[in-house]
């Protein structure tokens, strides 16, 4: 079962995110104001298929990692933190913040300067989660040839 749910809710995730981000950056350089104060208002309403997402791919994960003992699960382990303290110290209040600034049509420096904050840590996110996807899928592999 873990085995269905993780990739799934890892897939689900990390796409959530990817779009968080690319549409922040499509309405910031293509949008008008406008554009961006319903990107940020509606951002957050994300939160209702990101966060379960990450909570299934975390629990599966840390199930299936019992499994595994290698480097690439320990990488995978070794990750997790640093997404989730990313995740909820920086890209969640960021978001709300910016969605409450947006809301106000407040579109100030500081706005732009969280705005910043926030794309560094989605991009940071992005890349530690297609890593541990990467390494995920090398796992499968390698257990799938063992079983064979």
């Amino acid at each position: 079962m873990y085995k269905i749910i993780h990739p799934i809710a890892g897939t689900t995730a990390l796409a959530t995110i990817v779009t968080f981000w690319l549409a922040t950056v499509w309405s910031e350089l293509l949008g008008s104001p406008a554009t961006v104060i319903t990107v940020k208002t509606l951002i957050p309403w994300g939160f209702l298929i990101l966060v379960p997402a990450l909570a299934a791919a975390s629990l599966s994960g840390f199930r299936l990692s019992m499994q595994h003992r290698g480097p690439l699960a320990i990488r995978k382990r070794k990750r997790m933190p640093f997404i989730a303290a990313n995740g909820v110290l920086i890209l969640i209040p960021s978001a709300l913040f910016l969605s409450c600034k947006a809301q106000r049509h407040e579109l100030d420096t500081l706005f732009y300067l969280v705005q910043a904050v926030e794309l560094v840590g989605g991009c940071t996110n992005i890349t530690l989660l297609a890593l541990n996807m990467r390494d995920g899928i090398r796992l499968a592999r390698t257990r799938r040839r063992r079983l064979t």
